[in-house]
């Protein structure tokens, strides 16, 4: 049975293209907002992270109406660490609009997530946005659309999409570019004709797949997903098919479908919805919620699996306690354990201490999300350097190869591809656009990418852009060069003195300020040689009765380089961890005393 009322449509595209912008415009152009509401920017990017960031990092709901159609809406991150999201929205929907900007074209994202939804078969409509810059190039990047569609092995229902040009920012879409329209219409038009209703039948045994889960302070634990089949109402009971139990029983104590931005709450869900309900406990991504009589499980969501992990310790620095209020290790665990079960790409696996977990994921800038969210919470932890997962095969050890896109100006061509032969990458194309700029994709090992960003923004002065995907995986390259530099570690507690500080200008570059309070074994500056330097950076200047003609003089400082979280992550070294505190990032060695760390690089001689 086709639900002709309803429209189930995801937006994809690369980070940065436009998807929350367009979906703005919708939401004001069907009447979600009063006409004289006061509407933020992006007002889909909720999370605090989301709008410092600027990018989309859990992906949400919303439902518009249509000349009577009611259209679900799933805007989806563009961020190939946050694909997991990806991956469970696209489960929800029967079609897909595909965002590309007018200028840059398909980019390395754009190919990550149009494989997940041709791989699904969905049918897409391809948006061209940002049609009123400077640079578009249009004709080029629908050419280079079709080229990619064709080269993921796009079916030829698939490749016939409609296009349509928008300027996001001014809510506008065209047919074609020269058309008179004045609003996003020929949008909304192609999705209702391009997007096939759902099919779903209403009598037929209830069936509905958690995809998403959410929170409210009011009802608790929201599940979120599409109702496959059947009908769920209020004051029914219900079975709960988790991945190797079934439990009976289950009643629902709040029922909502999507408007705009908001729930709305009804006593019946018809089949084919996207909808959120509450009152079941122990609920988790991937189940199904079926009839008491006659459970029925769907097949539960497979994401690719997670290729970086990193460890999260209980913070056992001098400084711990100072500045947070979850410091303990049942407090870590029992936070990863919910990211996890909110998070299908977030894996966790105990370590051999209690107080150590080790965390698997996607990506650095997804790990830097999670310990983001968690300092904010006030959670207080020490987190160690990234390490690649490796997989085990014919006796082989294999470890994950990434492709890595390229955009930087032509002068420093050399300098990178020095660097990354270095860190075992593999040229495999170089096209100079003839603009100053050059394209480059390289084949390199996931781990000799950690680390690399912040040198690579260092070595293009900034101008540079950089994306990677995973490729596959391959036998283990051998070692891998990561940071060629020593740290200056403090030797004692203390209050960091200017006099100590201008001692240290020709050691190395300072990472904290003046005033500072460091304690023993703490990384306080990146030494300009291999080793590591013990320093005593809390001296002060002895006093006398003896003054001379400038010996006062006011001392000027090389400012220090403060590292953001995500650069702290990137600087450290395999004996080295970033102690994470609501109001503090701090760099430190694992074993804080000196004698120890010289006892223990003896050894390993």
């Amino acid at each position: 049975m086709k639900k002709d009322h309803l429209r189930n449509v995801a937006i994809i595209a690369h980070v940065d293209h436009g998807k929350t912008t367009l979906l703005n415009a919708m939401l004001k152009q069907t009447g979600v907002f009063r006409a004289n509401q006061a509407v933020e920017d992006r007002v889909m990017d909720s999370m605090a992270l989301e709008k410092e960031r600027g990018i989309t990092i859990a992906a949400k709901n919303t439902a518009i109406e249509y000349q009577g159609v009611k259209i679900n809406i799933v805007d989806t991150p563009g961020h190939a660490d946050f694909g997991g999201e990806v991956e469970r929205s696209l489960n929800m929907v029967d079609g897909a609009m595909l965002l590309v900007d007018a200028s840059e074209g398909p980019l390395p994202q754009t190919r990550f997530v149009l494989k997940k939804a041709l791989a699904l078969g969905l049918p897409l409509i391809l948006v061209i946005n940002k049609i009123d810059r400077a640079d578009a190039r249009i004709e080029e990047v629908i050419s280079e659309t079709y080229d990619l569609f064709i080269d993921l092995g796009a079916d030829e229902h698939q490749i016939e999409f409609p296009i349509l040009y928008t300027n996001a920012k001014t809510g506008v879409s065209h047919v074609k570019l020269e058309d008179a329209a004045q609003d996003l219409r020929p949008l909304l038009d192609a999705i209702v004709s391009a997007v096939p209703p759902p099919a779903g039948d209403d009598e037929a045994n209830a069936q509905f797949l958690v995809t998403n889960l959410d929170y409210d302070p009011y009802v608790g634990q929201i599940a979120v997903g599409r109702l496959q089949a059947g009908r769920l109402q209020m004051n029914s009971l219900y079975s709960l098919c988790g991945q190797d139990t079934v439990q009976g029983g289950v009643k629902l104590s709040a029922l909502y479908t999507f408007h705009g931005l908001a729930k709305k709450s009804v006593e019946s869900a018809e089949s084919g919805d996207i909808i959120a309900l509450a009152g079941i406990d122990g609920v988790a991504i991937g189940d199904t919620i079926s009839s008491l009589d006659k459970p029925q499980a769907l097949p539960r969501l497979i994401v690719d699996e997670p290729t970086v992990s990193m460890v999260f310790y209980v913070n056992d620095s001098p400084f711990a306690g100072k500045e947070g209020k979850y410091l303990t290790s049942r407090h870590l665990l029992e936070r990863l354990e919910k990211e996890a079960q909110r998070n299908v790409a977030i894996r966790i696996r105990k370590t051999g201490r209690t107080d150590a977990f080790e965390v698997c994921g996607r990506g650095e800038l997804q790990m830097a999300v999670l310990i983001e969210t968690m300092r904010r919470e006030g959670f207080e932890l020490a987190v160690s350097k990234p390490q690649v997962i490796t997989k085990k095969s014919d006796g082989k050890v294999l470890e994950p190869v990434e492709r890595l896109f390229l955009d930087i100006p032509e002068e420093f061509v050399g300098r990178i591809t020095e660097k990354l032969s270095i860190r075992k990458g593999r040229l495999e194309s170089l096209v100079n656009k003839g603009s100053g700029r050059v394209s480059m994709e390289f084949l390199i090992p996931s781990r000799g990418l950690i680390g690399f960003r912040s040198q690579f923004l260092t070595d293009t002065k900034g101008g540079g852009v950089m994306n990677s995907l995973l490729e596959d995986y391959a036998p283990w390259f051998g070692s891998i060069p990561q940071r060629n530099s020593g740290a200056l570690v403090a030797d004692r507690a203390g209050r960091v003195t200017s006099y100590a500080s201008y001692a240290m200008e020709d050691r190395g570059e300072m990472i904290v300020e003046v005033g500072t309070d460091v304690y023993a074994g703490m990384i306080v500056g990146e030494r300009n040689r291999t080793q590591d330097l013990t320093v005593n950076i809390v001296k002060e200047k002895k006093l006398t009765n003896m003054r001379a003609s400038g010996s006062d003089a006011t001392v000027i400082l090389r400012p220090p380089r403060i590292l953001s979280l995500d650069q702290a992550i990137e600087f450290i070294a395999e004996d080295e961890l970033v102690e994470v505190t609501p109001k503090s990032v701090r760099l430190r060695k694992m074993e804080l005393d000196a004698t120890r760390r010289q006892m223990k690089a003896k050894k390993d001689e």
